[in-house]
């Protein structure tokens, strides 16, 4: 019946415990509510200049300003099955895109740290001390070693820095700030290791295409050796037919390997590419392989400012400059901290719960620097220089994609004009070569001018194959320059990234 009393006594106890901390949170919370005031100056993006178009307009088909220039797959727009499986992959497996994630995550539990400093904090403290200690009494003047003691304590407290001037919200809207710059980061860097495959592919294909112009060229140079042999031996034709007909198959065969080792660097830069080493990859060569650069709609400049992750990631690090001021600002101000405990404290641990032990504690505390050699204000003078740097450099940001996409443009429309006089060449070339071995053939001139003007139709066929292969990077490049179907509206959702999709090995 005793025990059961006194459970009932300790029950009580901690009721009333409770009743104190209820009371202290009431005071956190009030003393919460009456700070809603943000120190320093609130955020406006820069203004800058992106003009009304394009430098580069004429020939070029202006999208809707409310939908998107491509796809964020915008790679489908080739319809090349063996690109779209690489760049299934590297989205999931490339490391450079691994690490900017990894900068993400980091970006993302900042601001959770920072947003932790908005609520109190509270804690549990349970302690034994046992005690040994001389005193003196007031009659003897000696010291006297009483018996050791053990005390016995547990107590709840709770602190709460009140936000009176705004600075944790400043540091918190820095820090969310900072991660969707992260998250832009990450959108441009996958962006950016797109591209590189994307381009390294077709420069893989380019040379697929070459070798195969080659080994024909090959193979039609061979059977010319047959030929000034078989002359030769006739007397038709002299020894020096031979050997300029030898030396114009050499030459070619030692251009055909010469590309062997181009393309397998290629290819082993694909596969670092996907995460993978180069032993782990093999692209089967494509004989026929053949493309037409896509037509990229451009829109307008200002349209860049909401297309393109890295002028996203430098508005946004600009607005996280801005937030740092406020912070900076807030330490004019004083610290206000409200902290309260209670719980029970007591030399006999079978009276550690009872009202007699009782204790508890509520109390304001104010912090402020009166003299500190100016270092606020160099810190105030710091963050405002530091949102003048970025200031600029987003809009430096803005001025060089304008930039790129203008270039990306004027070379994808001189390349096409290019590579249709290209065409005239190479038709040109071929006809001469016809001519002049029916010449030969004939027995009015020799096998070396046959040569030369074979090498120069060759020559011409393979820069035709190569300004393809440019028209194709131009075109990546430029899609890249827009954005790549990238929205600035994807920040919005950057705390809570929707995670990749499978993909299967291809």
């Amino acid at each position: 019946m005793n025990d059961l009393k006194m459970s009932n006594q300790k029950h009580l106890n901690l009721m009333v415990l409770g009743g104190h901390l209820n009371r202290v949170c009431s005071a956190l919370l009030l003393a919460g509510l009456l700070s809603a005031c943000s120190v320093g100056p609130d955020y406006v993006k820069p203004i800058v200049d992106t003009g009304l178009q394009f430098k580069e307009v004429e020939g070029w088909k202006v999208f809707d300003t409310s939908s998107q220039v491509v796809t964020t797959e915008w790679w489908q727009i080739y319809q090349d099955p063996v690109l779209t499986g690489l760049m299934d992959q590297v989205n999931q497996t490339n490391l450079t895109v691994a690490q900017a994630a990894a900068q993400f995550q980091n970006a993302l539990a900042l601001v959770k740290q920072a947003s932790s400093a908005q609520y109190p904090t509270l804690g549990l403290n349970a302690d034994l001390t046992r005690s040994d200690a001389p005193y003196s009494t007031s009659t003897s003047g000696f010291d006297i070693n009483p018996a050791p003691q053990t005390r016995y304590g547990a107590s709840l407290g709770a602190s709460w820095q009140l936000d009176l001037w705004g600075g944790i919200r400043r540091n918190i809207e820095s820090n969310e700030a900072s991660m969707q710059a992260s998250a832009a980061n990450l959108a441009g860097v996958r962006l950016s290791q797109q591209t590189v495959l994307a381009t390294t592919y077709f420069q893989l294909r380019v040379l697929d295409a070459q070798k195969s112009l080659l080994a024909a060229t090959v193979a039609a140079y061979e059977k010319s050796l047959k030929l000034t042999e078989n002359r030769y031996k006739a007397g038709v034709s002299g020894k020096s037919d031979v050997a300029v007909s030898r030396t114009q198959l050499e030459s070619t065969r030692a251009q055909l390997i010469n590309l062997e080792w181009q393309r397998t660097a290629l290819e082993n830069a694909i596969a670092v590419l996907l995460g993978r080493p180069p032993s782990a990859l093999t692209i089967a060569p494509h004989v026929n392989w053949l493309i037409q650069p896509p037509l990229v709609p451009v829109g307008i400049p200002s349209t860049l400012l909401e297309r393109r992750p890295d002028i996203a990631q430098a508005e946004r690090n600009t607005a996280a400059a801005n937030a740092q001021i406020g912070v900076a600002t807030a330490a004019w101000f004083p610290d206000l901290t409200l902290s309260g405990s209670a719980g029970f404290q007591t030399a006999q641990y079978a009276q550690l719960f009872t009202a007699p032990a009782q204790l508890w504690a509520l109390g304001p505390a104010l912090a402020f620097s009166i003299f500190d050699g100016g270092l606020r204000t160099s810190r105030v003078e710091q963050a405002r220089a530091n949102f003048d740097i970025q200031a600029a450099a987003y809009r430096l940001t803005v001025l060089n994609a304008i930039q790129e996409v203008d270039n990306a443009m004027v070379q994808l429309r001189v390349q096409a004009k290019e590579q249709e006089v290209q065409k005239l060449a190479v038709d040109s070339a071929r006809e001469a070569v016809r001519l002049s071995q029916n010449q030969y053939e004939q027995g009015l001139v020799d096998y070396l001018s046959v040569a030369v003007l074979e090498t120069t139709a060759l020559n011409n066929e393979r820069t035709q194959i190569s300004l393809m292969g440019e028209r194709l990077a131009a075109s990546v490049q430029l899609i890249s320059a827009l954005g790549g179907g990238w929205s600035d509206q994807e920040l919005a959702n950057a705390g809570n990234p929707v995670p990749a999709k499978a993909v299967s090995q291809k």
